[in-house]
C-alpha cells in the first residue's frame, strides 16, 4: 500500500509541476511566428507611348508576347500616352495622352518613344530589351504581398478599393503605394510602322488616372505585419467601366516591390461595347 501511495503521490507531483511550468510561459512565447507565404512575383512595365509614334505598335507586340507567355496578371503593362507623340483628347479626335502621363514622361526624362521602365529599376529601356529584363525580374522575390479588392457602384459610376499589404520578407519595406486606373479596348487611331493611319486600332492598358495622387501614399510594412488602405474613384463618363481595372504597386527608390491588377468588376451592358 505504501508503494502504491508513493507512486500516486509522484504522479500527482509531476502533474502539478507540468501545470506550473506551462502557466509560467506567456501566450506570446507559446505562439510560433509563421512567415507569410510569398506571392508570385509580378512585373510592372511602364510603356511610354503615343498615337503618333509609328514604332510604338512594335513595343505593344512585345508586351502581348510576354503576356501570352507568362500571363496578363503577371506581366502588368500600363500604356502611358505622353510626350511629343502623345495626342490629347479634343472635340475632333479621341486622344489618349493626359497631363498625368506628361508628368511621368518629364519626370523620368523620356527622350524618345517607344521606351519603357520595368519595375522602376535599371533605368529607361528600348522595347527590344524588355524580354531579358522581365526574365531576370521574374526570378526575384516579391518583397510585399498585395491583396486588392474592387467594388463598382453603377449608380454613382464609382469604384471602391480595399488594399491590404502584408510584409513577406525578412526586411521592412518602406516606400509608397500607388494606384492607377487603366482602361482596355479603346478604339482610337494609331500611326503604324509602315506610316499608315489605323483608325480601328485597339489600345489596351491605357493609363487614365492616379487614384491616390501622382506618387501615391507612404507605407511601411514589417515582415508578417499588415496595413490596409481604402480608396474611392469616380470614373470619367467617357470610360467604359467594363474595361477598367486598377493597378496597385509598392515601390521605393530601388524599384517596384510588387504589383497587381484587378478589374473593377463592372458588367458589360448590351449597349456599351
Amino acid at each position: 500500500m505504501k508503494h502504491s501511495s508513493h507512486i500516486i503521490l509522484s504522479v500527482l507531483t509531476l502533474a502539478m509541476l507540468l501545470v506550473s511550468s506551462c502557466s509560467d510561459i506567456s501566450e506570446s512565447e507559446r505562439l510560433e511566428y509563421v512567415k507569410p507565404e510569398v506571392q508570385g512575383r509580378n512585373i510592372l512595365i511602364e510603356d511610354f507611348t503615343g498615337q503618333n509614334c509609328v514604332n510604338c505598335p512594335k513595343a505593344t507586340a512585345v508586351i502581348e508576347q510576354l503576356q501570352q507567355q507568362y500571363g496578363a496578371d503577371t506581366i502588368i503593362a500600363v500604356a502611358i500616352h505622353s510626350g511629343y507623340f502623345g495626342v490629347h483628347n479634343s472635340p475632333t479626335q479621341v486622344g489618349l495622352a493626359t497631363d498625368l502621363g506628361d508628368t511621368y514622361y518629364n519626370h523620368w526624362g523620356i527622350e524618345s518613344q517607344p521606351n519603357g521602365i520595368i519595375d522602376r529599376s535599371d533605368g529607361i529601356m528600348p522595347y527590344d530589351w524588355w524580354t531579358n529584363k522581365v526574365t531576370y525580374d521574374l526570378e526575384q522575390k516579391a518583397q510585399v504581398n498585395i491583396d486588392l479588392t474592387n467594388s463598382y457602384d453603377a449608380a454613382t459610376n464609382s469604384v471602391s478599393m480595399l488594399v491590404q499589404l502584408v510584409g513577406s520578407d525578412s526586411t521592412t519595406v518602406s516606400g509608397r503605394l500607388q494606384l492607377w486606373a487603366v482602361e482596355d479596348s479603346i478604339h482610337a487611331y494609331q500611326l503604324m510602322p509602315d506610316g499608315s493611319r489605323n483608325d480601328a486600332y485597339i489600345h489596351n492598358h491605357v493609363l487614365r488616372a492616379a487614384v491616390n495622387g501622382t506618387w501615391g501614399d507612404e507605407v511601411t510594412v514589417a515582415p508578417g505585419q499588415s496595413e490596409t488602405k481604402s480608396y474611392q474613384l469616380t470614373l470619367d463618363s467617357s470610360w467604359n467601366p467594363a474595361h477598367v481595372a486598377i493597378v496597385a504597386f509598392v515601390y521605393d527608390d530601388n524599384g517596384v516591390k510588387q504589383v497587381v491588377r484587378r478589374s473593377i468588376g463592372a458588367r458589360q451592358s448590351a449597349n456599351n461595347e
